[in-house]
């Protein structure tokens, strides 16, 4: 599933490629998408270029391809495609015993397990694009799931390694849109890019907390920053 900015780009691009037969200038889909900046629409192509939505031809200016479009849009249209989910890397650090952890491969664990929805890859460093789209499924044990929607992430990036989560590490996330101080939640910033961070809040505002000393807390108004889960435990292969 796409993000709201994502998605309406997308559209965009693909309906003025119809009319015009040349996608819209960086400056046109900034004005459409009411964005400040062109910044965040290289953010947004190279997440539906990573995606598998539109392809950037080489050796030419303003040249984009639309590859395919949502299956809300386009039911069936894109069953031949696979999107490949897009991939931030960070350094690893030394890697402590979790506290709460589960090693896939052991069969008395598997025997017991629950099935869970893996849905891409998330930043533990400097927030990326947002991913909302089913990769594929793992088993977790029953008691890391205590009522309510779970999904599963895979981590990539640094800065949560003081509290036990390391680049490779999958993350057991509960649904939910509401956290308590001191949590560790998946955000999502401005409705284009999800983290992995403690929750905290500094007055009114709200602060994304990283577990390593490299990375500054970063300080959002409340409307940018949405909760979309908290993390219920972790997953390490060996």
């Amino acid at each position: 599933m796409l993000t709201r900015k994502q998605h309406e780009l997308l559209l965009f691009i693909h309906e003025r490629l119809k009319e015009a037969g040349i996608p819209p200038s960086f400056d046109e889909m900034k004005e459409a998408l009411d964005l400040a900046s062109k910044s965040g629409i290289h953010r947004l192509i190279t997440a539906l270029e990573e995606r598998g939505f539109i392809r950037r031809l080489p050796n030419r200016a303003r040249a984009l391809e639309v590859l395919r479009l949502p299956d809300s849009i386009a039911p069936g249209l894109n069953a031949a495609r696979k999107f490949s989910p897009s991939v931030i890397e960070g350094s690893l650090g030394r890697k402590p015993e979790p506290s709460r952890s589960f090693s896939a491969g052991n069969d008395d664990d598997v025997a017991a397990a629950v099935t869970i929805p893996v849905m891409g890859r998330i930043a533990a460093g400097v927030p990326i694009d947002a991913i909302q789209h089913k990769t594929h499924s793992i088993s977790v044990p029953p008691d890391m799931i205590m009522g309510g929607e779970h999904y599963a992430l895979e981590v990539k990036g640094d800065s949560m390694i003081e509290a036990g989560i390391f680049d490779g590490d999958t993350v057991v996330i509960r649904s939910s849109n509401i956290a308590n101080p001191g949590e560790i939640i998946v955000a999502l910033v401005d409705d284009e890019e999800a983290t992995l961070k403690r929750f905290r809040r500094k007055g009114a505002s709200i602060a994304l907390e990283a577990a390593n000393p490299a990375y500054e807390t970063r300080i959002f108004g409340p409307d940018r920053v949405k909760v979309q889960g908290k993390l219920v435990g972790l997953i390490r292969r060996y």
